[in-house]
């Protein structure tokens, strides 16, 4: 029998947001993942390999091929694949797309985030940012709040624009402190360095879910911000020491690390929506996160092939 290769479209035809963070949910309930980086550089050129084992669930690779230059050959700039193997016996199990890994891992970790502290009946959504994961919030946070008003403010508000107009109901705001101040949901999806959120625009009973940070270097939060709400985050791992958000604040004094109440390992912890609260969520992402995305995407190719 050959290899399964989990195509972008095939695999997304049989998703659903719901399921998906249900499947993140119960895989942060198995033992935790050992996890691992590895960077190989040609000049600007990049290969980033991510591996993640989970105890019973199996282990993957995914690896990304960055290259900058293809856009001036027109091939996109990143491509890849995510390797799945049994647990058990290493064997290979499939090649599922890179694109469609990440699409669903990133939004659906949120997402999960926001479906254990936010508003259940919120009815504003604010997304600051317009590009590709700003494109998957649309959806995944549609899946959960059909009936809410998504927003999107961006630093070039054409971007915005162009991005609202491939969804129907989606506004444009142009002012964003006002934005986040009518926003039950906030979602930030930016490259910042600066915080783009001050924390004199929050009040009582926001959910503030921050997707875009990466490095060590940035953040969209400011300290005022992190001392207002309760904070939470998917991974201690992978947030804490690594990403600006945290980072910054903690090496600071501005955050101590107790003040980080809980991350998915103890899911049990999200309080759940609090009116007189607000709530902070710092997605981090991570190898193990992409191991449970893919199996759950792999099982449901199995039972519907």
């Amino acid at each position: 029998m050959s290899l399964p290769q989990i195509g972008f479209d095939e695999g997304e035809a049989l998703l659903d947001w719901v399921a998906l963070t249900d499947a993140l949910a119960e895989g942060h309930s198995r033992p935790k993942a050992e996890v691992g980086d590895t960077f190989l550089y040609r000049g600007k050129d990049t290969l980033l390999s991510r591996s993640a084992w989970i105890d019973g669930l199996g282990i993957a690779v995914k690896t990304a091929m960055i290259f900058p230059d293809n856009p001036a050959r027109e091939v996109p700039m990143i491509n890849g694949a995510v390797s799945l193997f049994d647990d058990a016996t290493g064997q290979p199990e499939a090649l599922v797309d890179f694109h469609l890994v990440t699409k669903w891992k990133t939004a659906g970790d949120s997402l999960l985030g926001a479906r254990r502290l936010a508003n259940p009946n919120a009815k504003e959504i604010l997304i600051v940012g317009a590009g590709t994961v700003a494109a998957s919030l649309i959806e995944a946070f549609s899946a959960v709040w059909p009936d809410a008003q998504i927003r999107i403010w961006n630093r070039t508000t054409a971007k915005a624009e162009a991005l609202a107009q491939e969804y129907a109901g989606v506004a444009v705001a142009t002012d964003l402190a006002q934005a986040v101040g009518a926003a039950d949901i906030i979602l930030t999806c930016t490259m910042s360095t600066e915080p783009v959120i001050r924390g004199e625009w929050l009040r009582p009973g926001q959910h503030l879910n921050m997707i875009g940070a990466y490095r060590p270097d940035m953040r969209e939060a400011d300290d005022a911000a992190l001392h207002r709400a309760q904070i939470y985050c998917d991974s201690f791992d992978t947030t804490l020491d690594h990403i600006g958000e945290f980072k910054i604040p903690l090496a600071s004094g501005a955050l101590r690390r107790e003040e980080v109440l809980a991350d998915f390992y103890n899911i049990d912890r999200f309080t759940g929506y609090n009116p007189e609260a607000i709530t902070l969520f710092k997605n981090g992402g991570g190898a193990h996160l992409d191991l449970m995305t893919s199996r759950h995407i792999l099982d449901l190719w199995t039972r519907n092939t």
